[in-house]
């Protein structure tokens, strides 16, 4: 084997006392970098070899890295893309699929194209459903909203004590499952063994009824307040630690009371995220199912199999076996709640508060 200097007479092979290879004639071939112990050798390449110039000396970017760099983002975005489809998209196109069929007792599943959703127009249990939570949304989401927005502005004060243990026990009832809660609340709704019923008795007082028709809305509303006023209340308080302390003390120092703080600092700057809480409020409102589901139980007279429109697209598909008329339902109900929140947004965005 050549030594390097042989093989490189433009470049002498620099010598330490750090070289591995005592002996120069059986150090490996190529060429040593400038000012660098033997370590740092370099294989010969041919027409690439080095130079003196500042161009030469600049080594390409491998393809390799390059690739892997472009690829990496889809990598890891691959895992919740196939989650995605396998849960989301796979069944939505499958229930749409089976929404433009019919099951017949003679001719089995038949194609029935658009004849479920014109049924579902017409349909007048499906639009008493809707009715219903139409209703349950006017009492329930502007208390359960104005609820959260007070507890946040009072946590945000630097003059309570203890904020985490409030803020964990407002924020506590969410982390509870709706079924759970609806279970607990059942049991406080009892007309026989529920501790107001024991109460009222005890009192020699009429027991409270509060699963009749007139007072169920307002019994399941208590039960969805109970449930999601402290995860609204979390947004608001994010918002409101957004805002700039300088505000605060300018207000301060403009002589403005905090109600005033509240109404004209506070409140406009909190209006994204008011409208956010809302969007979803309209959102999940639509979609009310646990609960009027588990409270039936109790009330089978005041709560009927169409008593929401998820209520009624799940009975008929578990009791009736019309897949497709379900599915249908379903579809028109997820038309209903974008058109909804389109609507809101829309006019939100006309009047939104000046900032």
């Amino acid at each position: 084997m050549r030594s390097t200097a042989s093989r490189t007479p433009w470049l002498p092979t620099r010598r330490t006392k750090a070289s591995p290879w005592p002996n120069s004639s059986r150090a490996p071939a190529g060429r040593a970098l400038i000012g660098a112990p033997d370590l740092f050798i370099l294989p010969d390449e041919g027409p690439m070899a080095m130079s003196n110039s500042p161009t030469a000396r600049t080594r390409p970017a491998r393809l390799g890295g390059f690739t892997s760099r472009k690829l990496a983002p889809y990598l890891f975005l691959a895992p919740f893309m196939l989650l995605f489809i396998a849960f989301i998209v796979a069944p939505l196109v499958y229930a749409f699929y089976m929404s433009l069929y019919r099951d017949t007792l003679v001719g089995g599943r038949q194609f029935a194209g658009a004849a479920s959703y014109i049924k579902v127009a017409d349909d007048a249990k499906f639009w008493g459903g809707v009715w219903n939570l139409v209703l349950f949304g006017i009492v329930q989401v502007p208390i359960m909203l104005a609820l959260a927005l007070l507890f946040a502005i009072v946590l945000d004060r630097g003059q309570v004590y203890a904020k985490g243990v409030f803020r964990l026990g407002f924020f506590l009832p969410y982390a509870v499952p709706s079924v759970i809660a609806t279970i607990i609340w059942g049991y406080l709704y009892g007309p026989t063994f529920g501790p107001f019923t024991q109460m009222a008795k005890a009192f020699n007082l009429p027991p409270p009824d509060f699963l009749s028709p007139g007072a169920m809305i307002f019994s399941l509303a208590n039960i969805v307040t109970w449930e999601y006023v402290g995860y609204n209340m979390v947004i608001y308080y994010a918002a409101l630690k957004a805002i700039p302390s300088d505000l605060a003390e300018a207000a301060r120092m403009d002589g403005a009371s905090p109600w005033q703080f509240a109404r004209l600092i506070q409140l406009p700057l909190l209006w994204p995220a008011i409208l956010l809480t809302i969007i979803f409020s309209i959102n999940g409102t639509l979609q009310l199912f646990n609960e009027p589901y588990l409270m039936r139980a109790l009330a089978s007279n005041t709560i009927n199999s169409s008593y929401t429109p998820n209520l009624y697209a799940y009975s008929l598909a578990t009791k009736n076996q019309q897949y497709g008329y379900a599915a249908a339902v379903s579809f028109v109900l997820g038309i209903v709640i974008a058109g909804a929140s389109y609507i809101f947004t829309l006019i939100a965005n006309r009047r939104r508060p000046e900032q």
